[in-house]
C-alpha cells in the first residue's frame, strides 16, 4: 500500500517532460492516471510503459478546447471513478520580444498555459471537490521574475499563480487543496528547443549570476513535484530558493533585474529578434508542428 494507491491523478502535457516524469512517480506509488496530451505518439507509449489501459486513461486532446477536454475527464471518471489530483502542466512559450513575436503565437500562449489551465481545472473540479482531492497548476520563477523577450510567457505564468490563488480562496471550504508550482530552468525540451534555436537566449541565461542560471533535471523537478502533492502543498519550489525570489519580488523585478537587464538586454534582444526573423518562425519546431497537427484535426 502506498500514499496514492487508489488515487486517480490528471495530468495534462502528460506525455514528456515534467507532466511525464510525475506521472511515471505518481504510477509508481499506486495511482491510476489520466493522460492528455496533444503529442500522440508518446502519450500512446507512455501510457502502455505505465500499464496500459487497466491503469492509464490516455486522451489526446488540446487545453484549449474546453469540450475536449470535459470529454477527456468524462473517460476517466467513467473508466475509474473519479478524478482525485489534477496537474495543470501543459504549457509552451515564444520566441521574440513584444515588437518581434508574432502576435498569433501571443496568443497561443495565453490560451495554452493560462485558459487552458482554466479549461482543465473547469472540468474536473466537481469530481475533485467531491472526492476533496487536490489541484497542482504549473506556474513558473516567471510568475516571481519576469525576463526580456519572454514577456507571453511571464504573463501567462503571472496569470495562472492568481488563478490558484483565487480557487484556492473558493474551494478551501470544500475540502479541496490548491498548489502552485514555480520552477526556473528545468532541463525540458522547451528549454533545451530554446537554447539550440537562439544562440542570444543561451547567452542572456548564461549572463545570469549564479544559482538563476542553472539548469535542474527533470528527475529532480518530478521529485519535488511527488512531495509536494503528497502534501497537498500550497507551492511547490525547484529548487527551494526560487520560493525566496516570491518574497524578494519587488526589489528583483525593479532595481536589481533592471541592472543585469540592463547590461545584457541592449545587444541580445535585438541579436535574438534577429535570430527568430531567420528561424521564420516563434515557436520551437516540435511546438510549431503540434500546433499545425491539432489545426488540421
Amino acid at each position: 500500500m502506498t500514499g496514492f494507491t487508489g488515487k486517480v491523478a490528471l495530468v495534462t502535457g502528460g506525455a514528456s517532460g515534467i507532466g511525464a516524469e510525475v506521472a511515471r512517480r505518481l504510477r509508481a506509488r499506486g495511482a491510476r492516471l489520466v493522460l492528455i496530451d496533444i503529442d500522440v505518439v508518446p502519450l500512446r507509449e507512455l501510457a502502455a510503459e505505465l500499464g496500459g489501459d487497466e491503469q492509464i486513461v490516455a486522451v489526446s486532446a488540446d487545453v484549449c478546447d474546453l469540450a475536449a477536454m470535459e470529454a477527456a475527464v468524462a473517460r476517466g471518471i467513467e473508466r475509474f471513478g473519479g478524478i482525485d489530483i489534477v496537474l495543470a502542466n501543459a504549457g509552451i512559450s515564444s520566441y521574440g520580444s513584444v515588437l518581434a513575436v508574432d502576435p498569433v503565437a501571443f496568443r497561443r500562449v495565453i490560451d495554452v498555459n493560462l485558459v487552458g489551465c482554466f479549461h482543465t481545472v473547469r472540468a474536473a473540479l466537481p469530481s475533485v471537490i467531491e472526492r476533496r482531492g487536490y489541484v497542482l497548476i504549473v506556474s513558473s520563477v516567471g510568475a516571481y521574475l519576469a525576463m526580456p523577450g519572454v514577456a507571453p510567457y511571464d504573463a501567462s505564468k503571472a496569470g495562472v499563480e492568481q488563478f490558484a490563488n483565487a480557487l484556492r480562496l473558493e474551494v478551501a471550504h470544500r475540502g479541496v487543496d490548491v498548489g502552485s508550482a514555480h520552477m526556473s530552468w528545468i532541463d525540458t525540451s522547451l528549454v533545451r528547443e530554446t537554447r539550440i534555436d537562439l544562440p542570444a537566449a543561451a547567452q542572456a541565461i548564461a549572463a545570469m549570476p549564479r544559482p538563476l542560471n542553472k539548469t535542474i533535471s527533470v528527475q529532480q523537478c518530478g521529485a519535488a513535484f511527488e512531495r509536494g502533492i503528497e502534501r497537498r502543498s500550497r507551492r511547490i519550489n525547484v529548487p527551494a530558493w526560487v520560493g525566496a525570489l516570491r518574497w524578494l519580488r519587488p526589489v528583483l523585478q525593479l532595481p536589481l533585474v533592471e541592472r543585469i537587464a540592463g547590461r545584457t538586454t541592449p545587444a541580445l534582444l535585438p541579436e535574438m529578434d534577429a535570430q527568430v526573423a531567420g528561424l521564420g518562425r516563434s515557436f520551437s519546431a516540435r511546438t510549431q508542428a503540434l500546433g499545425e497537427d491539432q489545426e488540421r484535426r
